[in-house]
């Protein structure tokens, strides 16, 4: 094969991430910059699409010359990236609007009158119930508390749309989006890959604000001189429309088979099973479709908001003396709480923790806090600690088991983890014991970034199926096995963390009601 390397950017919500490979799905150099976030008023959170675009720059550029490398070899630059929130461009590809982040909630009455008026209609079209970090709702919000900038919206596309337009001097008339992020955009028919002509006429949008649905490694134009000379290539290369960042993550993972699944665990925990079966979560609405990147698969994904990040809290709060210790000996502090959790028995001697800190997000339950049930004098550091780690172990298992009702009681394969969370082996072993399923660890970190790659190589003939590719440069490093009597004993916790969720729904809505009531100023003197 001939030497030739591929261009893949990751735009995040904490920040671009840029990588470069060679046809043989090895990074040769990486650059990071750290996004900017603004908070114009309490729960808004925006970004400068021209910010975006220019953190792609400069973080192309950064790795380029860290690569020494035969720039006329670069077949393509592809992009993967945050697949909820939203931007708005002009007839010549300005930016109209910020972008309106998938963190932003200034929406939630419209994600509310989206439920009232068609959630059933909008989780059976779209795979997605609505939700505050959705385009539908977020669009509705324009719509009716902005009009004139709606008015000078051409067409609405997501970040990396707008990142890889601006890099090919597209037109507002070349607006795209890739299939698969269209289950978050509240208005099309996910299964036909088209938008929906009933969603738009129910919530009244003008199907024309749309931009045309493009498969992932469809070329949509061609590097211009200009962006060309900010990033340090040459001009003319072949730009690929990309994909989300979870099915592009997913397929850097290998995760191209049915019944596989794949664990994110990062500041998010995210689970999602491929399947090659279409059944929306219509009943309980807690479940997300997303359409995969291979052609016939989808990826049924739940979602905790913040559950790895509940681990970073509890450090930062509870663990002061671990984070000196870890200091002071060169290592993670993460090591030392799971050396105190790995002697605590399964089950924590009976704690119960419920990760959602702030909120629920599918069911959307804004109300839904922490909670730790079940703990006395006799309970130490590590109990809590483990506790955390066991929640999001039973979050899952309640998830993969809505999973197995609607689609009939299915065997999974194996779970493939990444993230932060991946290196914690007793993390992975309360999660194989609670699902019954073997965790696996991969010789790849950065798999977003290379099924980014991957897509743009297909995109441009580097490689003629992605699936083959994948299964060449991503390889198992670790398998753990679940224990079947430790499962069994787990199964009783996960029942009673699933009745416990759906008992304190209503406690939960009470105690926000309690938080409005106005506060005594007067405080006491000590």
């Amino acid at each position: 094969m001939i030497e030739s390397y591929l261009i893949a950017v990751d735009s995040g919500t904490t920040g671009t991430k840029c990588a470069i490979f060679n046809n043989e799905g090895q990074i040769i150099a990486k650059a990071f910059e750290q996004s900017k976030l603004y908070y114009p008023k309490p729960n808004w959170v925006e970004q400068n699409p021209d910010e975006i675009y220019q953190s792609a720059i400069n973080t192309i550029r950064e790795a380029t010359q860290k690569a020494h490398i035969n720039k006329s070899k670069i077949r393509a630059i592809c992009f993967d990236g945050q697949m909820a929130g939203i931007c708005g461009i002009d007839k010549n590809w300005n930016p109209v609007m910020p972008y309106d982040s998938w963190l932003d909630g200034r929406c939630k009455l419209y994600t509310d009158l989206m439920r009232r008026r068609g959630e059933e209609l909008i989780i059976e079209k779209t795979g997605t119930p609505p939700t505050t970090f959705s385009h539908g709702p977020k669009i509705l919000w324009w719509k009716n508390e902005r009009p004139e900038i709606f008015k000078n919206i051409f067409k609405f596309i997501v970040p990396t749309g707008y990142i890889a337009g601006k890099m090919a001097g597209l037109k507002g008339k070349d607006a795209f989006i890739d299939y698969t992020y269209l289950n978050f955009t509240g208005y099309s028919d996910l299964k036909k890959a088209t938008w929906s002509p009933q969603l738009c006429d129910l919530f009244e949008i003008p199907m024309d604000k749309f931009p045309k649905i493009v498969n992932p490694w469809e070329v949509i134009g061609y590097l211009i001189a200009k962006s060309a000379d900010e990033c340090g290539l040459v001009k003319g290369i072949p730009i690929v429309a990309g994909a989300g960042d979870h099915p592009a993550g997913a397929l850097g993972a290998g995760v191209i088979e049915p019944h596989m699944v794949f664990d994110i665990a990062g500041t998010a925990s995210v689970i999602s099973n491929c399947v090659d079966t279409y059944a929306p979560d219509i009943k309980q609405k807690t479940l997300m479709y997303i359409k995969s990147v291979i052609p016939g698969l989808w990826h049924f994904v739940g979602y905790i908001n913040g559950g790895g990040l509940c681990l970073q809290w509890f450090r930062d709060e509870f663990a002061k003396e671990e984070i000196a210790r870890a200091k002071q000996e060169g290592i993670d502090a993460f090591n030392i709480l799971d050396e105190l959790a790995v002697e605590i028995p399964a089950g924590s001697d009976s704690i119960i923790f419920i990760p959602h800190l702030r909120g629920r997000v599918c069911p959307d339950n804004a109300d839904i806090r922490g909670t730790w049930l079940g703990f006395s004098w006799n309970h130490k550091k590590g109990h809590f600690y483990r506790s955390i780690l066991e929640s999001v172990a039973y979050d899952y298992y309640y998830l993969l088991s809505i999973q197995k009702k609607l689609l009939g009681n299915i065997k999974f394969r194996e779970a493939r983890v990444i993230g932060g969370g991946a290196k914690s082996q007793l993390w992975n072993q309360i999660k194989a014991d609670v699902l019954n399923l073997p965790y696996v660890q991969l010789n790849q970190e950065e798999t977003a970034l290379l099924g980014t790659a991957i897509i743009g190589g297909y995109g441009v003939g580097v490689f003629d199926d992605m699936s083959k590719a994948v299964r060449r440069f991503t390889k198992p490093v670790a398998r753990i096995m679940p224990r079947l009597d430790y499962h069994e004993y787990y199964k009783n916790y996960a029942e009673f963390y699933k009745n416990l969720l759906e008992t304190l729904e209503g406690n939960f809505s009470t105690l926000t009601k309690l938080s409005n009531i106005p506060k005594p100023t007067n405080k006491i003197k000590l």
